[in-house]
């Protein structure tokens, strides 16, 4: 019988909810725990096996100096290294700091700000060490990681949708709200895999599971903003959210910001 693959689940800089997402699986779980040794997974239990390891699952982004430390020793560890959500695959909501000044960050939120030891800026973990696979979202889609997981113990590729999120939108039956509600949305520059859950419930697509391939987004500005009559201010706050460093949401957001911003 064949040694169990040995999974690993990390947490960097993030708000653990990806983890949680995977814990979210409940019976599905069962048969992961089944198929898998869960090898170290601080979240679910105490287990703290040194590794090597077969599959490790990596939530978060890079915010400090032993963060930098510590992914280079997982990666060394890992056959298979997935970054999993919007901080670990571009660094989050906390890469806003990189439009603001982190000093002047720490000094508002802590009341000793100088025992507060924090890189410049966030970011992802594919800026530090080689990643073989990513999964986008905040948090990501726990369909999308049984079947990576899947994938992975059965020796095939992986089945991810491709595409943005209005494909999904027609799959699901939605009307666009863009056009008949007025709302800005996303959804025509963001990678699928969320199942199109915002414009479901009648709200506008955020961008959280980050610019889909070839992502038009000048397009999409021209269109918010003549058609609706989106003001400047208001796209930089569309393409400046959960995956603000996305190169493609992060030079959107930059075109239309004033010269004295940031």
């Amino acid at each position: 019988m064949a040694a169990k693959l040995k999974l690993a689940v990390w947490k960097f800089s993030s708000c653990d909810g990806c983890q949680l997402s995977l814990l979210d699986c409940e019976d599905q779980l069962l048969a992961v725990a089944e198929a898998v040794e869960i090898a170290y997974f601080l979240e679910a239990g105490t287990v703290r096996r040194r590794g090597p390891f077969d599959i490790s699952l990596v939530e978060g982004s890079v915010a400090t100096e032993h963060d930098l430390q510590r992914i280079q020793d997982i990666r060394r560890r890992s056959k298979t290294l997935i970054a999993i959500g919007a901080c670990a695959t571009s660094g989050g909501v906390q890469a806003l700091r990189y439009y603001g000044s982190l000093q002047k960050y720490l000094e508002d939120v802590y009341p000793q700000p100088r025992f507060i030891k924090v890189l410049e800026h966030s970011t992802p973990i594919s800026d530090h060490v080689p990643v073989d696979l990513e999964l986008r979202g905040c948090p990501i889609s726990k369909t999308q990681l049984l079947e990576v997981l899947a994938a992975l113990v059965q020796n095939r590729k992986p089945d991810l949708m491709s595409g943005c999120v209005c494909h999904q939108c027609k799959l699901n039956g939605n009307v666009c709200v863009m056009v008949t509600r007025g709302l800005p949305c996303l959804g025509p520059v963001t990678q699928a895999g969320c199942g199109a859950i915002c414009p479901s419930y009648d709200r506008g697509c955020y961008g959280c599971f980050g610019p889909q391939k070839s992502a038009n987004t000048q397009a999409l500005a021209a269109w918010l903003a003549h058609q609706q009559h989106r003001s400047p201010e208001e796209l930089v706050r569309a393409f400046r959210g959960i995956n603000c460093r996305s190169p493609e949401f992060a030079e959107e957001s930059e075109r239309h910001e004033a010269p004295d911003q940031g």
